[in-house]
């Protein structure tokens, strides 16, 4: 499914002279609370206004939003500040609801994203409806869940469309609230090279401290903007209170980033990378060499342990092997979890031609 160029048309209609900044408090509390932070986000490069109406929790007890109540707050700010708002919507009900108030934007959060059928119903709620929809990646890392979200709207006549990039749950993660696992995202922008990509710093960082830096690596991979959770006093906020930032360190951070040019023109540039990218080529090449010979040898390994009877895994070397890679990847700088993911690749290959050898 092809996503056009006009189906970006909602954010090149802004004519920005920088990446779109969505930012607002991660649930609307209080009419005072929405309408004091809204303003002081007037005075940063704030573009549209957040603010979550309705609330998923993990579990049950926790605050899950002010409901139905919050939404003629979303329209004080829009009439007070000029700036477009936006909220999730999780379900049909929502939906109504939100036209009714004429919000602008709405977003699917990642709870959402990975229930197709509540995704079709809420397409569904949407047709004849000339509003953008920001699709949250889902809380697993499953791209073609994602894409499938993404092309449901579409068939359904939204054409008005972009992401938003959270990052992906796991279990006890040091770095991460969210791991973003920014592959995923990358090809989702292979398959869709014009919609608007969003990074979700917030969810991603899971505290505040991070979420410059990691703005920074979206903007280095030529995201489309931010969504970033923002509250007038983020240590009292009802939900998410450690990744929530102030106005003032919005407007710092985003005064702080750095935009990076898609290209130059100059002639030293162009001739370094072209060299750059010719010695890359080299070493691909002789990589896909070397993996061709390290599987012949699995072959041949193969053969030896079916004459002789032998189990194909064996876990204890198995084990020591990656423990050695990742311990030289560390001592040469490199990423122990991209170690890790290459070696495991390399060893699930090495067994399935073992497996089939005879």
């Amino acid at each position: 499914m092809e996503i056009k160029q006009e189906n970006r048309k909602w954010l090149d209609d802004m004519q920005l002279s920088h990446p779109i900044v969505i930012a607002g408090p991660c649930s609307a509390e209080t009419e005072e609370q929405v309408l004091k932070t809204a303003h002081q986000l007037k005075e940063t490069d704030t573009n549209v206004f957040r603010a979550g109406i309705w609330k998923p929790r993990t579990r049950p007890g926790g605050f899950e939003g002010v409901g139905e109540i919050g939404l003629p707050w979303l329209q004080k700010v829009k009439k007070e500040t000029g700036m477009l708002v936006t909220t999730e919507v999780g379900n049909a009900t929502h939906v109504e609801m939100a036209l009714k108030h004429d919000i602008d934007i709405l977003w699917i959060g990642a709870r959402t994203t990975v229930n197709p059928f509540v995704v079709q119903e809420i397409a569904e709620a949407l047709k004849g409806v000339d509003k953008p929809v920001l699709v949250k990646n889902p809380v697993n890392p499953d791209l073609p869940l994602w894409l499938g979200a993404v092309e449901r709207f579409y068939a359904s006549g939204i054409t008005q469309l972009g992401v938003i990039h959270r990052g992906f749950s796991t279990y006890n993660s040091l770095h991460y609230r969210n791991k973003p696992k920014w592959h995923i995202a990358i090809e989702l922008k292979k398959e869709f090279p014009n919609l608007p990509l969003i990074l979700d710093p917030s969810h991603i960082c899971g505290r505040r401290d991070t979420i410059l830096d990691v703005s920074q690596t979206a903007l280095d991979l030529n995201y489309d903007g931010f969504m970033i959770e923002t509250h007038i006093d983020p240590d009292k906020a009802w939900s998410d209170a450690k990744q929530q930032i102030t106005p003032a360190r919005l407007d710092e951070i985003t005064q702080d980033l750095r935009i990076r040019q898609e290209s130059s023109s100059k002639e030293e540039f162009q001739r370094n990378l072209a060299l750059f990218r010719r010695e890359l080529d080299l070493i691909d090449n002789n990589l896909i060499d070397l993996l061709k010979d390290r599987m012949g040898i699995s072959e041949e390994i193969g053969r030896l342990k079916h004459k002789e009877n032998v189990a194909i895994l064996q876990s204890a070397r198995w084990a020591d092997i990656l423990q050695k890679m990742i311990d030289l990847g560390n001592k040469n700088g490199l990423n122990k979890e991209f170690v890790e993911k290459i070696f495991k690749a390399i060893h699930v290959e090495s067994i399935n031609i073992q497996h089939h050898v005879k």
